[in-house]
């Protein structure tokens, strides 16, 4: 994880990383970085936010290797995965859908200890048990987000864990499997409408509005949401959460890196659906962060980074935080073709300066381990 005590080493505004030899010449840093991720062949090369990354990365030349989590592998005590490696036949296309065409890999089983950064990139839902694959690998390589972050931020529970209690930021929520008490919170609820959602859940699916006229169904929906025996097995936990006005018009995308917003889009919901993911029929517009917006970043920006989950995507209702998006964030390519900008390459430098950032400390501490040698010698 990257700590506070290390944000000296990552100035803001610092673009490719580098090396600078006795001399103070310049010297272009090669790394290498694994991408965890769907399959190559589900990749929409016009609209996908991991193959941005991935291009930019094919780009400043450093090694790019791709793998699922069905390739995850430990032999032998060494954690490993099946990779497909991106060639360097040549200069990769500058045309995103040109540079995917005509990408060529070559497969290879490869420790993943040996990579400087993996960066994951699977779909939601998260693969919790794939996370202990990574768990040894930690101290060797920077993961990004960080896998106990991932851990905790995987389902809409952690929007939850921001202790608004005055709601300024965050809309009253409630998270149980106690159908009397959900009923309970619905029928006292003030306001004329709630929403209710799987805890799970993802892109939209299984979002609906609560009309207190039509309370006489809340419990044959609880019963479908909940599911589960009389005795609570195979249950599951669902959110009841204040309604807040607004979503009619859509919601803002706020991609958040290192704990501060680097580009934001409204999405908005297709006629008739409150949902304003794009997968489910939105659309997207431009926008520009409001003060409280902005105020909302820096409230919940420490935290992000406290548990290492250094590239999110927070989806924003009437000023107020919704979910946190952690696993695969999206709207990377609608945010640059929206403003013009490449927020790939924000991202990737990023990524450059937390490993030369490493590095410096190991061969620091290398350093000052070989002075102690040198003075035992004498």
């Amino acid at each position: 994880m990257l700590r506070p005590e290390l944000s000296f080493f990552y100035p803001r505004g610092r673009t490719h990383a580098s090396k600078f030899g006795s001399a103070g010449t310049y010297k272009p840093t090669k790394m290498k970085i694994c991408f965890i991720m769907y399959p190559w062949e589900k990749i929409d090369p016009e609209d996908d936010s991991t193959l941005r990354l991935i291009h930019e990365c094919a780009q400043r030349a450093h090694t790019v290797a791709l793998c699922t989590l069905n390739n995850l592998t430990i032999r032998e005590s060494v954690t490993s995965a099946f990779c497909d490696v991106l060639t360097k036949e040549s200069r990769p296309s500058e045309k995103i859908s040109t540079f995917y065409s005509k990408a060529t890999f070559r497969r290879s089983q490869l420790p993943l200890a040996g990579f400087d950064a993996i960066i994951m990139r699977a779909n939601p839902p998260l693969d919790t048990f794939a996370l202990n694959f990574l768990d040894s690998v930690r101290a060797d390589t920077f993961i990004m987000n960080d896998i106990d972050g991932l851990r905790i931020a995987n389902n809409k529970l952690y929007t939850a864990s921001f202790q608004d209690t005055i709601s300024e930021f965050i809309p009253a929520t409630y998270v149980s499997k106690n159908r009397d008490y959900l009923e309970r919170i619905f029928r006292e609820s003030e306001s004329d409408r709630m929403i209710l959602k799987p805890l799970d859940g993802f892109g939209g699916r299984g979002v609906i509005v609560l009309e207190k006229s039509a309370q006489q169904s809340f419990r044959s929906l609880l019963e479908f949401y909940i599911g589960g025996d009389e005795s609570g097995a195979g249950s599951n936990y669902v959110i009841l959460q204040e309604y807040v006005h607004g979503a009619e018009a859509g919601d803002v995308r706020i991609l958040m890196l290192n704990g501060d917003p680097i580009g934001a889009m409204r999405r908005v919901p297709a006629l008739g659906d409150i949902r304003s993911n794009v997968h489910a029929g939105g659309a997207v517009v431009k926008h520009k962060l409001s003060a409280q917006e902005k105020k909302l970043c820096k409230y919940i920006g420490p935290k992000l980074i406290r548990d290492g989950l250094y590239f999110a995507g927070i989806d924003v209702i009437g000023e107020k935080l919704i979910e946190v998006n952690v696993l695969s964030p999206g709207g990377i390519m609608r945010i640059n073709k929206l403003n013009r900008t490449k927020l790939q390459q924000r991202i990737i430098d990023f990524v450059e300066n937390v490993i030369n950032a490493k590095e410096l400390v190991t061969n620091r501490k290398n350093q000052f381990r070989q002075v102690i040698e040198d003075a035992d010698a004498v």
